[in-house]
C-alpha cells in the first residue's frame, strides 16, 4: 500500500512540476490584475485558473488566486519571488507564491474518536488528498495499528492538564524535526496553549460540531437531543487563541427530527465532521484559502 501511495504522489508531482500558485491580498485599486498578468506573461507563464474578489471597489480589499504553468519553474523560484516583490510593494500586497511540486507536509493529531482520521487516510490512499502525511500524534493508542499499517510514524504522547507543557514541547520538537507545514486536529481532544498556536499561525485546522456557541463542553449531542434540535452540523476552522472561534473554512448541516435518538445524532454528526474536515484540508493544501481578519476567502 505504501508504494502505491508513493507512486500516486510521484505521478502528481511530475505532472505538475511546472505549476505555481499565487495568492494576493491588498487594497483594491485599478491595475492589479493587469500588472500581475503581465508579470506572469513576461516570465513565460500561462494562467490556467484565476479567481478574484473585492470587498468594495471603493476602498475595499482585493483578493486573488492564480494558478499557472511556467516552464522550468523549479529553477526560477527565487528569481520569481524576488521579481514579484517589486509588484507587491507597488500595490501594498500580502502575497504568497507556492509551487505545486513542493507538496505540503502534514501532521495529524487525534484522540480516541477515529472517524476523521480514517477519512483523511482514505482520501490520502485514494490519491484525493495530495500531501505527505509525515506523522500521526495521539494521546491514546487506539489509532496506532491503522496508522502504522500504512507506514506512517505514530507517536503516542499521553496528555493532560498536569503535563501539558512537557507534551507540547515534545510535539513542537517533532513538528520541527519532520518539517511540518500543516497540523490537522482530527478530533484531538486537548486544548492547545497560546505558545503552541502562535508557533503555527493559520497552519492548524480543527473540526467540531456546529452547535457552538450553544452546548459548550461535554456531551453536546445529549443536550442537543434534550432541546429537540432540528439541524446538526460541523465546522472546520483555523485554530487561534480564542477557543473554537478562529476563521471558518468550511461548514455543513443536516436536518434531523424527533425520531432520531442521541446515537443517531452522533452518527450523523460524525459523517458531517469527516467530510467537512476533508474539504477544509484539501482547500488549504491547494492554496485556496486566504485569511482576512477573522474570516476566510475560499476560492
Amino acid at each position: 500500500m505504501e508504494s502505491v501511495i508513493q507512486d500516486q504522489i510521484h505521478t502528481f508531482r511530475e505532472s505538475r512540476k511546472n505549476r505555481g500558485r499565487l495568492l494576493i491580498n491588498c487594497p483594491d485599486q485599478p491595475g492589479i490584475v493587469a500588472t500581475v498578468s503581465k508579470f506572469l506573461f513576461d516570465n513565460g507563464a500561462n494562467i490556467i485558473e484565476s479567481s478574484q474578489y473585492s470587498t468594495n471597489p471603493e476602498g475595499g480589499n482585493f483578493f486573488m488566486r492564480i494558478e499557472f504553468e511556467c516552464p522550468d519553474i523549479l529553477s526560477k523560484k527565487e528569481v520569481l519571488r524576488t521579481q514579484f516583490q517589486t509588484v507587491a510593494e507597488k500595490f501594498s500586497m500580502d502575497w504568497k507564491l507556492t509551487f505545486v511540486y513542493d507538496l505540503k507536509r502534514t501532521a495529524i493529531f487525534v484522540s480516541k474518536e477515529l472517524h476523521c482520521l480514517r477519512e483523511l487516510l482514505w482520501e490520502w490512499q485514494n490519491g484525493d488528498l495530495l500531501t505527505e502525511i509525515a506523522l500521526v500524534v495521539s494521546n491514546h493508542e487506539d489509532s496506532k495499528a491503522i496508522v502504522e499499517a500504512l507506514g506512517i510514524p505514530f507517536y503516542y504522547i499521553p496528555a493532560s492538564k498536569e503535563n501539558r507543557a512537557q507534551v507540547e514541547a515534545k510535539q513542537l520538537e517533532l513538528l520541527k524535526e519532520f518539517d511540518i507545514d500543516l497540523i490537522i486536529l482530527a478530533r484531538y481532544m486537548q486544548i492547545l496553549t497560546p505558545s503552541f498556536v502562535e508557533a503555527h499561525p493559520f497552519k492548524i485546522i480543527n473540526i467540531h460540531h456546529s452547535f457552538l456557541p450553544a452546548f459548550i463542553g461535554a456531551r453536546p449531542y445529549d443536550r442537543a437531543y434534550q432541546r429537540g434540535v432540528k439541524i446538526i452540523g460541523a465546522t472546520s476552522h483555523y485554530v487561534t487563541n480564542d477557543l473554537d472561534e478562529g476563521p471558518i473554512i468550511e461548514q455543513d448541516v443536516l436536518r434531523v427530527d424527533h425520531r432520531e435518538q442521541i446515537e443517531d445524532l452522533k452518527k450523523s454528526g460524525r459523517s458531517i465532521e469527516r467530510s467537512v474536515l476533508a474539504r477544509a484540508v484539501k482547500w488549504h493544501l491547494e492554496d485556496r484559502v486566504i485569511v482576512h481578519e477573522n474570516k476566510t476567502i475560499v476560492f
